[in-house]
């Protein structure tokens, strides 16, 4: 069993930056896989990035890519997504998520969530 707590979330004007950590308990933590998705008001939770275990390998969707960077500590059993270059549409609850499937891209796939982290990005 995995629990997985974001904080970092909040308020933002566009072209800033937050960073937000994903804290796992469980000693399994450091063997999953992980992945970040979002989801806006009225739209389907999207992925965002994810990262392998041994963080030798990361993906991001193209609307993030350049601007987002994940990563994570496993000694801390703790993940992270580095946000620059906010815009107005990045305003979502952004959730961490661990393992996936066989696909980093779909979110039924993973099998444990966190509660999620409010991300606002004003204009």
């Amino acid at each position: 069993q995995v629990q997985l707590v974001e904080s970092g979330g909040g308020l933002v004007q566009a072209g800033g930056s937050l960073r937000l950590s994903c804290a796992a308990s469980g000693h399994m933590f450091s063997s999953y896989n992980m992945g970040w998705f979002r989801q806006a008001p009225g739209e389907e939770r999207e992925f965002v990035a994810g990262i392998s275990w041994d963080s030798s390998t990361t993906y991001y969707a193209d609307s993030v890519k350049g601007r987002f960077t994940i990563s994570r500590d496993n000694a801390k059993n703790t993940g992270y997504l580095q946000m620059n270059s906010l815009k107005p549409e990045d305003t979502a609850v952004y959730y961490c998520a661990a393992p996936p499937g066989n696909n980093y891209f779909y979110a039924p796939g993973y099998e444990y969530w966190g509660q999620g982290t409010q991300v606002t990005v004003s204009s």
